[in-house]
């Protein structure tokens, strides 16, 4: 006791050497100490008896009374009509437990490409203020396309974890510079860079499912074991992200945490397990086209779509604007062999977004076993339409396409048995990315239409939102993530941020939706002016005051078709004139 007390009194003694003047001098006043020492209100005396402490301005930020945690799920390339929730055939069933205890967005948009919309989810800015135009890959010297997000774009994970709450990223990350992808690379561009404490997951656009190429925090780490062993990333998502929350609700309980969670699906490569794919054996035999009409007879019914919504051509581009390799091939023209082949490719991948979906829904039951998912806001969706990266024809093996080389079908037909395993790097044809973003035109990379922009969105929050399996038709981008967030949990953007001034925030927040089920609200007109859609050689469309991906129909199943005018207003339209339909 008395070694402790000998070195506190040293500790003190050195610290108000400074203020101790000789005995009989005057004592000259001292400049007022910077820091967290400013607020500092104890005592220091010579004896540690006589001096006290004061923790105060050494204490970490708490977050604000009741802030709630954040699960943010966000798949890969998955447009509207894929998924059971929107009517799909492809089964969610920890989606669908969702949207029966939440809301879901008929209407939310994105940038129609990953590393693009992923930044607006991020920062809250328009993908081209973070300076991320196009993917990472193919960044440029130019305002908005550097590749790189600047430090006026503060993080949602920054802003979190200073106001008090632990923070968790999981899974995809596009975002990071190409050249810092290396064991030497800058690693202030990597997530633990950017506000999170924790990462696990891969860097880049994609990464195979049964073997990736995993980063764990700021280090390459291999799997912890293969697929002869039952490893999948999906299952190993959510293994960490799990072990993630247990390790900080065990050592502080008390702080919310925010957990960014990106599966590989649904980007290719397709691979799931063998079981997951016999799911769907023959449920897509009907073809993509088939499909379409189906589909879109569900999403009215479901109130997802108005009652007079029509399809939209397969192939909307004229010849002389199209690109041959994201043509659709009608399913009437195909033979018996390629319909075998690209059914089975649908099956693959629905068995991978169901697979994936099972994961992340022992995510979920774990928290509603922890008593932790009653104040927990989930918000569930996709970062853009889906892929046409197959070619019209599909692929075994994707990175033909990113190559340059063309399928052989006879050659794919002899691994049709083993589509979705770790022999093959598949993806299917154009026409099911048509398909899965019914009833709109073309997919993900077309940001003029609203088959790359339209994607579902899920927000289920027991303690926060009222409502139970309500639809919500007002429209939104992934810009308005950041400010949601920042609504609920109690705080704002700060207007400088570690000594540097702050880009504004381009979106706005949806916290008004949960409890409002009208399209627009007069007290929140819609400031959209924004708003970007733009992605690689696609055409940007602005308009003063408003930004929508191609002014055309914006759907409302209340008010049937619309657009929003220059002020933010909806004004009615007639179905079946030059702009009917969607975008």
């Amino acid at each position: 006791m008395n070694a402790v007390r000998t070195v506190l009194l040293a500790s003190l003694t050195v610290a108000a050497a400074a203020t101790i003047a000789p005995a009989g001098a005057q004592q000259p006043q001292q400049p007022q100490p910077v820091g967290p020492y400013k607020d500092f209100n104890g005592t220091i005396n010579l004896d540690i008896r006589d001096s006290k402490a004061d923790w105060g301005p050494f204490t970490p930020k708490k977050a604000p009374p009741g802030a709630p945690n954040i699960l943010f799920v966000l798949y890969d390339d998955t447009g509207l009509a894929a998924w059971s929730p929107y009517g799909g055939r492809i089964n969610m069933p920890t989606l669908d437990k969702l949207a029966q205890n939440g809301l879901t967005y008929t209407q939310w948009h994105t940038a129609a490409l990953c590393s693009p919309t992923r930044s607006t989810l991020l920062t809250g800015r328009n993908h081209t203020l973070n300076g991320m135009a196009a993917i990472t890959e193919a960044s440029n010297g130019f305002p908005g396309w550097a590749g790189r997000m600047p430090p006026q774009a503060a993080t949602i994970a920054q802003i979190l974890q200073d106001t008090g709450y632990s923070t968790f990223w999981l899974g995809k990350n596009h975002n990071v510079p190409e050249q810092d992808v290396a064991e030497g690379g800058d690693r202030k561009t990597w997530p633990l860079g950017q506000g999170f404490e924790r990462y696990y997951g891969f860097i880049g656009g994609e990464t195979n499912q049964w073997y990736p190429d995993l980063v764990e925090d700021n280090r390459f780490v291999e799997p912890p074991y293969g697929p002869e062993k039952g490893y999948h990333l999906s299952k190993d998502l959510a293994d960490q992200a799990i072990k993630m929350i247990r390790n900080q609700q065990a050592a502080t309980p008390s702080k919310p945490w925010f957990m960014f969670y990106n599966p590989g699906a649904n980007h290719a490569p397709h691979h799931a397990p063998k079981e997951y794919i016999a799911k769907y054996k023959g449920k897509f035999d009907d073809g993509y086209d088939a499909y379409r009409t189906w589909v879109l007879a569900r999403m009215i019914e479901k109130g997802v779509l108005p009652k007079d919504t029509k399809l939209t051509p397969i192939n909307p581009l004229p010849e002389s604007q199209a690109n041959p390799a994201d043509r659709v091939r009608p399913w009437n023209t195909l033979n018996a062999d390629e319909k075998k082949l690209f059914s089975r490719m649908a099956e693959v991948f629905a068995g991978l977004s169901e697979y994936t979906d099972v994961q992340i829904g022992r995510v979920v039951d774990y928290l509603e076993k922890t008593g932790q998912l009653e104040n927990t806001m989930v918000l569930y969706a996709a970062d853009n339409g889906t892929s046409g990266e197959g070619t019209p024809n599909g692929s075994v093996n994707e990175n033909n396409f990113f190559n340059g080389v063309p399928d052989d079908l006879a050659e794919n037909m002899k691994m049709i048995d083993k589509l979705g395993s770790p022999d093959t790097y598949g993806h299917f044809p154009t026409g099911w990315a048509t398909a899965f973003s019914t009833p709109f035109q073309m997919f993900k990379r077309y940001a003029q239409y609203s088959g790359g922009t339209a994607d579902p969105l899920v927000i289920s929050w027991p303690k926060g939102i009222k409502a139970r399996g309500e639809i919500r038709d007002q429209y939104h981008h992934s810009v308005d993530i950041v400010p949601t967030i920042l609504d609920i949990v109690g705080v704002e953007m700060p207007k400088v941020y570690r000594g540097v001034e702050q880009f504004p925030l381009s979106g706005i927040s949806m916290k008004y939706t949960f409890d409002a089920a009208v399209l627009l609200d007069a007290r929140h007109p819609r400031d959209v002016g924004r708003r970007l859609a733009r992605s690689h050689r696609a055409r940007p469309v602005y308009r003063q005051g408003a930004f929508r991906p191609r002014p055309v129909a914006t759907l409302s199943r209340r008010c049937g078709p619309v657009r929003i005018d220059g002020l933010g207003q909806a004004v009615s339209r007639k179905a079946g004139g030059a702009e009917e339909g969607v975008g």
